[in-house]
Protein backbone atom coordinates (compact mmCIF):
# COMPACT_ATOMS: atom_id res chain seq x y z
CA UNK A 1 0.00 0.00 0.00
CA UNK A 2 1.20 3.29 -1.07
CA UNK A 3 0.29 6.43 0.94
CA UNK A 4 1.27 9.93 -0.50
CA UNK A 5 1.30 13.68 0.75
CA UNK A 6 1.93 16.37 -1.91
CA UNK A 7 2.27 20.26 -0.42
CA UNK A 8 4.10 22.98 -1.63
CA UNK A 9 6.63 25.08 -0.39
CA UNK A 10 8.41 28.44 -1.15
CA UNK A 11 11.96 28.27 -2.55
CA UNK A 12 14.80 31.10 -1.77
CA UNK A 13 14.39 32.81 -5.64
CA UNK A 14 10.60 33.22 -4.68
CA UNK A 15 9.05 30.45 -6.44
CA UNK A 16 7.11 27.49 -5.72
CA UNK A 17 7.96 24.36 -5.72
CA UNK A 18 5.80 21.13 -5.58
CA UNK A 19 6.68 18.03 -3.16
CA UNK A 20 5.55 14.83 -2.94
CA UNK A 21 6.26 12.48 -0.34
CA UNK A 22 5.48 8.58 -0.76
CA UNK A 23 5.54 6.26 2.47
CA UNK A 24 5.12 2.55 1.68
CA UNK A 25 2.70 0.51 4.11
CA UNK A 26 3.09 -3.34 4.53
CA UNK A 27 1.35 -6.51 5.77
CA UNK A 28 4.49 -8.68 6.15
CA UNK A 29 6.14 -7.21 8.65
CA UNK A 30 6.98 -9.59 11.09
CA UNK A 31 6.15 -9.45 14.97
CA UNK A 32 9.43 -11.43 15.94
CA UNK A 33 7.55 -13.58 18.60
CA UNK A 34 8.29 -17.19 18.77
CA UNK A 35 4.47 -17.43 20.37
CA UNK A 36 3.24 -16.06 17.06
CA UNK A 37 1.40 -18.16 14.89
CA UNK A 38 0.18 -15.89 12.25
CA UNK A 39 3.61 -14.01 10.83
CA UNK A 40 5.04 -16.16 8.42
CA UNK A 41 9.15 -15.22 9.92
CA UNK A 42 12.11 -17.17 9.01
CA UNK A 43 13.69 -16.43 12.70
CA UNK A 44 12.38 -14.76 16.06
CA UNK A 45 14.06 -12.74 18.66
CA UNK A 46 11.50 -12.35 21.35
CA UNK A 47 11.69 -15.79 23.44
CA UNK A 48 7.85 -17.44 23.97
CA UNK A 49 8.99 -17.43 28.14
CA UNK A 50 10.12 -14.03 28.63
CA UNK A 51 10.61 -14.09 32.43
CA UNK A 52 11.66 -11.73 34.50
CA UNK A 53 11.68 -11.81 38.09
CA UNK A 54 9.41 -9.24 38.55
CA UNK A 55 6.48 -8.45 41.31
CA UNK A 56 4.50 -6.04 39.23
CA UNK A 57 4.97 -8.48 36.22
CA UNK A 58 4.51 -11.79 37.46
CA UNK A 59 4.18 -13.52 34.46
CA UNK A 60 6.23 -13.52 30.40
CA UNK A 61 6.48 -9.98 28.93
CA UNK A 62 7.75 -8.03 26.60
CA UNK A 63 8.53 -4.61 27.39
CA UNK A 64 8.51 -1.69 24.79
CA UNK A 65 10.79 1.87 25.96
CA UNK A 66 9.51 5.10 24.72
CA UNK A 67 11.56 7.49 23.52
CA UNK A 68 12.61 9.40 26.84
CA UNK A 69 12.99 5.87 28.55
CA UNK A 70 15.91 4.76 25.80
CA UNK A 71 17.55 8.71 26.10
CA UNK A 72 17.87 8.65 29.81
CA UNK A 73 18.12 5.25 31.42
CA UNK A 74 20.09 3.68 28.34
CA UNK A 75 22.66 2.66 31.39
CA UNK A 76 19.94 0.40 32.78
CA UNK A 77 18.73 -0.79 29.54
CA UNK A 78 22.38 -2.42 28.61
CA UNK A 79 22.25 -4.28 31.77
CA UNK A 80 22.29 -8.03 30.07
CA UNK A 81 19.36 -8.67 32.70
CA UNK A 82 16.97 -6.63 30.68
CA UNK A 83 15.94 -8.67 27.95
CA UNK A 84 13.32 -9.55 25.57
CA UNK A 85 12.88 -5.76 24.41
CA UNK A 86 11.32 -4.13 21.52
CA UNK A 87 12.44 -1.11 20.00
CA UNK A 88 10.05 0.29 17.75
CA UNK A 89 11.29 2.73 14.78
CA UNK A 90 9.63 5.16 15.73
CA UNK A 91 11.55 5.30 19.03
CA UNK A 92 14.74 4.26 16.92
CA UNK A 93 14.44 7.46 14.63
CA UNK A 94 13.78 9.92 17.29
CA UNK A 95 16.74 8.71 19.21
CA UNK A 96 18.90 8.75 16.40
CA UNK A 97 17.67 12.71 15.87
CA UNK A 98 18.33 14.07 18.93
CA UNK A 99 21.61 11.16 20.43
CA UNK A 100 24.01 10.17 18.25
CA UNK A 101 25.91 8.37 21.25
CA UNK A 102 22.78 6.56 22.23
CA UNK A 103 21.49 6.00 19.46
CA UNK A 104 24.96 3.48 18.56
CA UNK A 105 24.90 2.06 22.17
CA UNK A 106 21.26 0.89 21.69
CA UNK A 107 22.20 -0.58 18.29
CA UNK A 108 25.08 -2.33 19.64
CA UNK A 109 22.37 -3.83 22.05
CA UNK A 110 20.33 -4.61 20.07
CA UNK A 111 23.21 -6.64 17.82
CA UNK A 112 24.09 -9.00 20.78
CA UNK A 113 23.21 -12.53 21.30
CA UNK A 114 21.31 -13.50 24.04
CA UNK A 115 19.84 -9.59 24.98
CA UNK A 116 16.88 -10.25 22.29
CA UNK A 117 15.82 -6.94 21.03
CA UNK A 118 13.69 -7.10 18.53
CA UNK A 119 13.53 -3.51 16.10
CA UNK A 120 9.85 -3.26 14.69
CA UNK A 121 9.30 -1.08 12.33
CA UNK A 122 5.47 0.32 13.08
CA UNK A 123 5.96 3.54 10.85
CA UNK A 124 5.69 0.94 7.87
CA UNK A 125 3.16 -1.40 9.05
CA UNK A 126 0.00 -1.09 7.92
CA UNK A 127 -1.97 -1.53 11.17
CA UNK A 128 0.53 1.05 13.48
CA UNK A 129 0.88 3.75 10.71
CA UNK A 130 -0.87 6.80 12.23
CA UNK A 131 -0.95 9.79 10.51
CA UNK A 132 -0.65 13.18 12.29
CA UNK A 133 -3.70 15.25 13.47
CA UNK A 134 -4.02 18.52 12.69
CA UNK A 135 -2.70 20.86 15.47
CA UNK A 136 -0.60 17.85 17.04
CA UNK A 137 2.85 18.88 17.99
CA UNK A 138 5.40 15.67 16.30
CA UNK A 139 5.99 15.04 20.02
CA UNK A 140 2.38 13.77 21.01
CA UNK A 141 1.99 11.99 17.51
CA UNK A 142 4.77 9.56 18.12
CA UNK A 143 3.62 8.99 21.76
CA UNK A 144 0.12 8.43 20.36
CA UNK A 145 2.60 6.23 17.72
CA UNK A 146 4.03 4.05 20.51
CA UNK A 147 0.96 3.34 21.97
CA UNK A 148 -0.53 2.61 18.83
CA UNK A 149 2.27 -0.21 18.63
CA UNK A 150 1.54 -1.63 21.68
CA UNK A 151 -1.78 -2.02 21.44
CA UNK A 152 -1.66 -3.61 18.23
CA UNK A 153 1.19 -6.09 20.18
CA UNK A 154 -1.21 -6.84 22.92
CA UNK A 155 -4.05 -7.81 20.54
CA UNK A 156 -1.55 -10.04 17.96
CA UNK A 157 -0.29 -11.83 20.35
CA UNK A 158 -3.13 -12.82 22.30
CA UNK A 159 -4.74 -16.00 21.07
CA UNK A 160 -8.10 -17.17 21.83
CA UNK A 161 -8.73 -18.85 24.99
CA UNK A 162 -5.30 -17.90 25.65
CA UNK A 163 -4.24 -17.61 29.85
CA UNK A 164 -4.68 -14.16 31.53
CA UNK A 165 -1.72 -14.13 32.87
CA UNK A 166 -0.14 -15.32 29.66
CA UNK A 167 2.45 -13.33 27.35
CA UNK A 168 1.51 -9.41 27.93
CA UNK A 169 3.12 -5.81 26.60
CA UNK A 170 4.78 -3.62 28.88
CA UNK A 171 4.85 0.21 27.79
CA UNK A 172 7.57 1.73 30.27
CA UNK A 173 7.51 5.73 29.95
CA UNK A 174 7.88 8.25 32.51
CA UNK A 175 5.54 10.75 30.70
CA UNK A 176 2.83 10.85 33.37
CA UNK A 177 0.57 12.34 30.55
CA UNK A 178 1.23 9.50 27.83
CA UNK A 179 0.67 7.08 31.00
CA UNK A 180 -2.39 8.15 31.38
CA UNK A 181 -3.87 8.32 27.91
CA UNK A 182 -2.02 4.62 27.72
CA UNK A 183 -4.03 3.32 30.68
CA UNK A 184 -7.22 5.09 29.04
CA UNK A 185 -6.39 2.80 26.41
CA UNK A 186 -6.75 -0.46 28.36
CA UNK A 187 -3.16 -1.12 27.87
CA UNK A 188 -0.15 -1.86 30.75
CA UNK A 189 2.03 0.68 31.19
CA UNK A 190 3.97 1.47 34.29
CA UNK A 191 6.60 4.20 35.26
CA UNK A 192 10.42 3.03 34.17
CA UNK A 193 11.75 3.51 38.02
CA UNK A 194 8.69 1.35 38.82
CA UNK A 195 9.64 -1.50 36.88
CA UNK A 196 13.21 -1.93 37.64
CA UNK A 197 12.27 -1.59 41.08
CA UNK A 198 10.39 -4.36 41.01
CA UNK A 199 12.82 -6.89 39.39
CA UNK A 200 13.71 -8.83 42.71
CA UNK A 201 16.79 -10.36 41.99
CA UNK A 202 18.44 -7.22 40.74
CA UNK A 203 18.01 -4.76 43.49
CA UNK A 204 21.44 -3.19 42.38
CA UNK A 205 19.87 -1.48 39.09
CA UNK A 206 18.11 0.66 40.84
CA UNK A 207 21.66 2.61 41.21
CA UNK A 208 21.79 3.43 37.49
CA UNK A 209 18.42 4.64 36.95
CA UNK A 210 18.86 8.49 36.18
CA UNK A 211 17.24 10.69 38.34
CA UNK A 212 14.00 12.05 37.45
CA UNK A 213 13.03 15.71 37.81
CA UNK A 214 10.80 14.79 41.04
CA UNK A 215 14.28 13.12 42.10
CA UNK A 216 16.62 15.99 41.40
CA UNK A 217 14.19 18.39 43.64
CA UNK A 218 14.20 15.79 46.09
CA UNK A 219 18.03 16.09 47.17
CA UNK A 220 18.28 19.92 46.57
CA UNK A 221 17.84 23.17 49.17
CA UNK A 222 15.75 25.76 49.03
CA UNK A 223 18.66 28.27 48.70
CA UNK A 224 19.13 29.80 45.35
CA UNK A 225 22.97 29.48 44.88
CA UNK A 226 23.04 29.84 41.44
CA UNK A 227 21.43 32.12 38.36
CA UNK A 228 19.15 30.68 36.16
CA UNK A 229 20.11 29.49 32.58
CA UNK A 230 18.35 31.60 30.04
CA UNK A 231 16.30 29.94 27.42
CA UNK A 232 17.85 28.46 24.28
CA UNK A 233 15.60 31.13 22.03
CA UNK A 234 16.91 34.33 24.45
CA UNK A 235 20.63 32.90 23.96
CA UNK A 236 20.32 32.82 20.28
CA UNK A 237 18.86 36.27 19.73
CA UNK A 238 21.81 37.46 21.90
CA UNK A 239 24.51 36.23 20.12
CA UNK A 240 23.04 37.33 17.24
CA UNK A 241 22.73 40.89 18.47
CA UNK A 242 26.68 40.63 20.07
CA UNK A 243 24.97 40.86 23.44
CA UNK A 244 26.34 37.42 24.24
CA UNK A 245 29.52 35.28 23.23
CA UNK A 246 29.26 32.02 22.42
CA UNK A 247 32.43 29.39 23.12
CA UNK A 248 33.89 25.95 24.41
CA UNK A 249 33.79 26.19 28.31
CA UNK A 250 37.31 25.12 30.06
CA UNK A 251 37.77 24.58 33.21
CA UNK A 252 41.28 25.01 35.04
CA UNK A 253 42.80 21.87 36.03
CA UNK A 254 44.62 24.00 38.73
CA UNK A 255 41.80 26.29 40.18
CA UNK A 256 38.13 24.90 40.50
CA UNK A 257 37.15 28.26 40.49
CA UNK A 258 38.49 29.33 37.45
CA UNK A 259 37.47 28.70 33.40
CA UNK A 260 38.25 30.09 30.25
CA UNK A 261 35.74 30.21 27.26
CA UNK A 262 37.40 29.67 23.43
CA UNK A 263 35.55 31.93 21.32
CA UNK A 264 35.90 30.78 17.87
CA UNK A 265 36.45 33.87 15.32
CA UNK A 266 37.04 34.26 11.76
CA UNK A 267 40.74 33.68 10.72
CA UNK A 268 42.75 34.75 13.76
CA UNK A 269 39.62 37.20 15.84
CA UNK A 270 39.21 34.42 18.11
CA UNK A 271 39.29 34.82 21.87
CA UNK A 272 39.26 33.84 25.56
CA UNK A 273 36.75 35.13 28.11
CA UNK A 274 37.79 34.32 31.78
CA UNK A 275 35.02 33.20 34.27
CA UNK A 276 36.19 33.44 38.03
CA UNK A 277 34.01 32.30 41.03
CA UNK A 278 31.15 30.28 41.48
CA UNK A 279 28.09 32.13 40.69
CA UNK A 280 29.80 32.91 37.28
CA UNK A 281 30.77 29.60 36.28
CA UNK A 282 27.20 28.62 36.85
CA UNK A 283 27.04 24.73 37.01
CA UNK A 284 28.86 24.65 33.13
CA UNK A 285 31.08 21.55 33.24
CA UNK A 286 34.31 21.17 31.00
CA UNK A 287 33.72 20.99 27.41
CA UNK A 288 30.29 22.57 27.40
CA UNK A 289 29.23 25.04 24.59
CA UNK A 290 28.15 27.54 26.44
CA UNK A 291 26.91 30.97 25.86
CA UNK A 292 28.57 34.40 28.18
CA UNK A 293 27.85 37.89 28.76
CA UNK A 294 30.70 40.08 29.49
CA UNK A 295 31.26 42.31 32.71
CA UNK A 296 31.92 45.57 32.68
CA UNK A 297 35.57 46.59 32.00
CA UNK A 298 36.08 47.85 35.51
CA UNK A 299 35.65 43.77 36.71
CA UNK A 300 38.22 42.40 34.52
CA UNK A 301 40.42 40.38 36.45
CA UNK A 302 43.92 38.67 36.17
CA UNK A 303 43.68 35.03 36.01
CA UNK A 304 44.51 33.42 39.47
CA UNK A 305 47.78 31.68 40.10
CA UNK A 306 46.47 29.99 43.37
CA UNK A 307 45.93 26.48 43.34
CA UNK A 308 42.17 25.90 45.52
CA UNK A 309 41.40 22.31 46.39
CA UNK A 310 37.52 21.75 46.27
CA UNK A 311 36.90 21.47 50.54
CA UNK A 312 33.69 22.60 50.68
CA UNK A 313 34.33 25.90 51.44
CA UNK A 314 33.54 28.16 48.19
CA UNK A 315 35.89 31.38 49.12
CA UNK A 316 38.30 32.96 46.40
CA UNK A 317 41.93 34.10 48.12
CA UNK A 318 43.65 36.86 47.45
CA UNK A 319 46.47 37.04 44.81
CA UNK A 320 49.50 39.22 46.11
CA UNK A 321 51.59 41.03 43.99
CA UNK A 322 51.94 44.93 41.86
CA UNK A 323 48.77 46.45 41.18
CA UNK A 324 50.32 47.80 38.29
CA UNK A 325 51.20 44.63 37.23
CA UNK A 326 47.78 42.98 37.96
CA UNK A 327 46.18 45.63 35.74
CA UNK A 328 47.98 45.08 32.92
CA UNK A 329 47.73 41.01 33.45
CA UNK A 330 43.68 41.64 33.16
CA UNK A 331 41.89 40.21 30.87
CA UNK A 332 38.49 39.72 29.48
CA UNK A 333 35.79 38.53 32.03
CA UNK A 334 32.32 37.26 31.86
CA UNK A 335 29.82 35.16 33.71
CA UNK A 336 27.86 32.15 31.89
CA UNK A 337 24.41 33.00 31.40
CA UNK A 338 22.98 30.09 29.73
CA UNK A 339 23.73 26.03 28.35
CA UNK A 340 24.02 25.74 24.38
CA UNK A 341 25.37 22.08 24.34
CA UNK A 342 26.30 19.76 26.97
CA UNK A 343 29.08 17.45 26.84
CA UNK A 344 28.24 14.91 29.71
CA UNK A 345 29.51 11.70 29.77
CA UNK A 346 29.93 9.05 32.20
CA UNK A 347 33.02 9.98 34.43
CA UNK A 348 35.31 7.56 36.32
CA UNK A 349 36.72 7.92 40.06
CA UNK A 350 36.14 7.15 43.32
CA UNK A 351 32.99 7.18 45.47
CA UNK A 352 33.44 8.91 49.08
CA UNK A 353 31.09 7.39 51.59
CA UNK A 354 29.17 9.71 53.47
CA UNK A 355 30.28 9.69 57.41
CA UNK A 356 26.23 9.82 57.90
CA UNK A 357 25.54 5.75 58.85
CA UNK A 358 22.77 4.52 56.59
CA UNK A 359 23.42 7.24 54.06
CA UNK A 360 22.59 6.53 50.60
CA UNK A 361 23.44 9.74 49.60
CA UNK A 362 27.36 10.09 48.76
CA UNK A 363 29.93 12.23 46.59
CA UNK A 364 31.81 11.07 43.70
CA UNK A 365 34.89 12.57 42.94
CA UNK A 366 36.15 12.17 39.10
CA UNK A 367 39.55 11.49 38.09
CA UNK A 368 39.46 14.41 36.15
CA UNK A 369 39.98 17.31 38.51
CA UNK A 370 38.38 19.81 36.14
CA UNK A 371 35.14 17.89 36.95
CA UNK A 372 33.30 18.46 39.72
CA UNK A 373 32.33 16.33 42.71
CA UNK A 374 28.64 14.46 41.91
CA UNK A 375 26.14 13.71 44.39
CA UNK A 376 24.59 10.19 43.51
CA UNK A 377 22.20 7.65 45.47
CA UNK A 378 23.77 4.36 46.03
CA UNK A 379 22.79 0.92 48.69
CA UNK A 380 25.99 0.12 47.30
CA UNK A 381 28.73 2.47 49.31
CA UNK A 382 30.55 0.06 51.58
CA UNK A 383 31.15 -2.56 48.26
CA UNK A 384 32.24 0.71 46.08
CA UNK A 385 34.38 1.73 48.47
CA UNK A 386 38.16 1.50 47.56
CA UNK A 387 36.98 0.85 43.99
CA UNK A 388 36.99 3.09 40.88
CA UNK A 389 33.59 3.20 39.16
CA UNK A 390 31.99 5.39 36.57
CA UNK A 391 29.22 7.91 37.11
CA UNK A 392 27.17 9.63 34.66
CA UNK A 393 25.66 13.30 35.74
CA UNK A 394 21.46 13.31 35.12
CA UNK A 395 21.26 17.44 35.88
CA UNK A 396 22.35 20.26 37.65
CA UNK A 397 19.67 22.12 39.83
CA UNK A 398 20.33 26.08 40.57
CA UNK A 399 19.47 24.91 44.46
CA UNK A 400 22.28 22.40 44.57
CA UNK A 401 26.38 23.05 44.89
CA UNK A 402 26.48 19.50 42.92
CA UNK A 403 25.65 18.12 40.20
CA UNK A 404 23.33 14.94 40.07
CA UNK A 405 24.60 11.65 38.96
CA UNK A 406 23.62 7.59 38.85
CA UNK A 407 26.13 4.82 39.41
CA UNK A 408 26.94 3.53 35.98
CA UNK A 409 29.16 0.70 36.72
CA UNK A 410 32.62 -0.36 38.67
CA UNK A 411 35.85 -0.03 36.93
CA UNK A 412 37.81 -3.18 39.57
CA UNK A 413 39.43 -1.87 42.74
CA UNK A 414 41.64 1.01 42.90
CA UNK A 415 45.51 0.85 41.97
CA UNK A 416 45.26 -2.50 40.02
CA UNK A 417 47.17 -2.46 37.00
CA UNK A 418 44.01 -3.30 35.02
CA UNK A 419 41.68 -0.98 36.71
CA UNK A 420 43.94 2.04 36.49
CA UNK A 421 44.58 0.58 32.59
CA UNK A 422 40.90 1.31 31.71
CA UNK A 423 40.53 4.30 33.51
CA UNK A 424 42.91 6.20 31.26
CA UNK A 425 41.19 4.80 28.14
CA UNK A 426 37.82 5.79 29.32
CA UNK A 427 39.08 9.05 30.83
CA UNK A 428 41.02 9.92 27.15
CA UNK A 429 38.04 8.23 25.14
CA UNK A 430 40.33 5.27 23.70
CA UNK A 431 38.12 3.29 21.83
CA UNK A 432 39.38 -0.35 23.11
CA UNK A 433 35.90 -2.23 22.95
CA UNK A 434 36.21 -5.42 21.46
CA UNK A 435 35.49 -5.56 17.55
CA UNK A 436 31.83 -6.42 16.78
CA UNK A 437 30.36 -9.17 15.00
CA UNK A 438 29.09 -6.50 12.56
CA UNK A 439 33.13 -5.89 11.93
CA UNK A 440 34.13 -8.97 11.93
CA UNK A 441 32.07 -10.02 9.62
CA UNK A 442 34.08 -8.23 7.04
CA UNK A 443 37.36 -10.16 7.76
CA UNK A 444 38.96 -12.31 4.50
CA UNK A 445 37.49 -15.97 4.61
CA UNK A 446 40.40 -18.74 6.23
CA UNK A 447 42.53 -19.92 4.92
CA UNK A 448 43.62 -17.53 2.40
CA UNK A 449 45.97 -17.84 -0.56
CA UNK A 450 47.35 -15.59 -3.22
CA UNK A 451 45.11 -16.22 -6.37
CA UNK A 452 47.05 -15.21 -9.55
CA UNK A 453 43.62 -13.91 -11.27
CA UNK A 454 43.19 -11.44 -7.91
CA UNK A 455 46.34 -10.90 -6.32
CA UNK A 456 49.09 -11.69 -9.26
CA UNK A 457 47.46 -9.99 -11.89
CA UNK A 458 46.89 -6.36 -10.37
CA UNK A 459 50.22 -6.64 -7.96
CA UNK A 460 53.96 -6.92 -8.83
CA UNK A 461 55.75 -9.90 -7.30
CA UNK A 462 58.41 -8.85 -4.81
CA UNK A 463 58.86 -12.64 -3.27
CA UNK A 464 62.17 -13.36 -5.13
CA UNK A 465 63.86 -10.09 -3.02
CA UNK A 466 65.51 -10.67 0.34
CA UNK A 467 63.67 -8.83 2.34
CA UNK A 468 64.61 -7.64 6.19
CA UNK A 469 62.30 -6.11 8.96
CA UNK A 470 62.55 -3.13 10.76
CA UNK A 471 60.59 -4.20 13.72
CA UNK A 472 61.90 -5.13 16.83
CA UNK A 473 62.65 -8.64 17.64
CA UNK A 474 59.37 -10.01 19.48
CA UNK A 475 57.33 -7.74 17.14
CA UNK A 476 53.73 -9.61 16.38
CA UNK A 477 52.59 -7.06 13.55
CA UNK A 478 55.72 -7.64 11.60
CA UNK A 479 54.66 -4.60 8.92
CA UNK A 480 57.66 -2.48 7.86
CA UNK A 481 60.70 -4.16 6.04
CA UNK A 482 63.55 -2.52 3.74
CA UNK A 483 65.55 -4.33 0.99
CA UNK A 484 68.60 -3.44 -0.90
CA UNK A 485 70.23 -4.85 -3.90
CA UNK A 486 72.74 -3.67 -6.15
CA UNK A 487 71.92 -3.02 -9.47
CA UNK A 488 73.25 -3.30 -13.31
CA UNK A 489 74.70 -0.01 -13.54
CA UNK A 490 75.75 -0.20 -9.89
CA UNK A 491 73.96 1.91 -8.14
CA UNK A 492 72.32 0.46 -4.94
CA UNK A 493 67.90 0.25 -5.13
CA UNK A 494 66.27 0.36 -1.69
CA UNK A 495 62.90 -0.43 -1.56
CA UNK A 496 60.46 0.48 1.78
CA UNK A 497 57.64 -2.15 2.20
CA UNK A 498 54.79 -1.55 4.40
CA UNK A 499 52.16 -3.87 4.80
CA UNK A 500 48.99 -2.71 2.52
CA UNK A 501 46.00 -3.30 5.10
CA UNK A 502 43.70 -1.33 2.35
CA UNK A 503 43.85 -4.75 0.15
CA UNK A 504 41.37 -6.32 2.53
CA UNK A 505 39.42 -3.40 3.52
CA UNK A 506 36.91 -2.03 1.09
CA UNK A 507 35.63 1.72 1.68
CA UNK A 508 32.68 2.33 3.67
CA UNK A 509 32.23 -0.63 5.38
CA UNK A 510 31.74 -1.77 9.12
CA UNK A 511 35.53 -2.70 9.62
CA UNK A 512 37.32 0.42 7.66
CA UNK A 513 34.29 2.94 9.38
CA UNK A 514 35.77 1.13 12.99
CA UNK A 515 39.32 1.42 11.60
CA UNK A 516 38.86 5.25 11.10
CA UNK A 517 37.13 5.69 14.28
CA UNK A 518 40.27 4.38 16.37
CA UNK A 519 42.77 5.81 14.06
CA UNK A 520 45.71 4.21 15.14
CA UNK A 521 47.18 0.89 17.50
CA UNK A 522 47.77 2.01 21.12
CA UNK A 523 50.37 0.36 23.11
CA UNK A 524 50.05 0.65 27.22
CA UNK A 525 52.57 -1.37 29.52
CA UNK A 526 51.98 -4.82 28.43
CA UNK A 527 49.00 -3.82 26.34
CA UNK A 528 47.90 -3.25 22.84
CA UNK A 529 44.77 -2.26 21.47
CA UNK A 530 44.52 -2.92 17.77
CA UNK A 531 43.27 -0.54 14.82
CA UNK A 532 42.05 -3.82 13.07
CA UNK A 533 41.52 -7.07 14.07
CA UNK A 534 44.39 -9.55 15.23
CA UNK A 535 43.69 -11.73 11.73
CA UNK A 536 44.98 -8.52 9.68
CA UNK A 537 47.29 -6.84 12.59
CA UNK A 538 49.32 -10.10 13.40
CA UNK A 539 48.26 -12.20 10.34
CA UNK A 540 47.58 -11.40 7.16
CA UNK A 541 49.16 -8.35 7.04
CA UNK A 542 52.45 -8.87 8.89
CA UNK A 543 55.65 -9.45 7.01
CA UNK A 544 56.32 -13.34 8.07
CA UNK A 545 59.15 -15.06 7.36
CA UNK A 546 58.80 -17.78 4.65
CA UNK A 547 54.75 -16.85 4.15
CA UNK A 548 53.81 -15.74 1.33
CA UNK A 549 52.52 -12.22 1.79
Amino acid sequence: MLKSKTFVKKTRSGGVLKVVREHYLRDDIWCGSETCAECKQDSTVLQRDACMESSLCPYPHYLVPDTNVVLHQIDVLEDPVIRNVIILQTVLQEVRHRSATVYKRLKDIAHEPGRHFYTFTNEHHRETFIEREPGESANDRNDRAIRVAVKWYSQHLKTPGSDPDGLKVVLLTNDQGNKQKAEENGLLVYKFEEYIKSLIANPELVDRLALSNDDKQEITSSKVLFPEHLPLSKIQAGIKSGSFLQGTFRTSRYNYLEATVFVQGKGEDSTEVLIQGLQNLNRAVHHDVVAVELLPDNQWVAPSAVVLEDDGAAKDDAVDGDEEEKVAARQATGKVVGIIKRSWRPFCGMLNVSEIKESTRHLFTPADRRIPRIRIETRQASTLAGQRIMVAIDGWPKHSRYPNGHFVRSLGVAGEKDTEQEVLLLEHDVPHQDFSQAVLSFLPKMPWVITPEVDLAKRQDLRHLTVCSVDPPGCTDIDDALHCRELENGNLEVGVHIADVSHFIRPGNALDKEAANRGTTVYLCGKRIDMVPELLSSNLCSLRSNVER
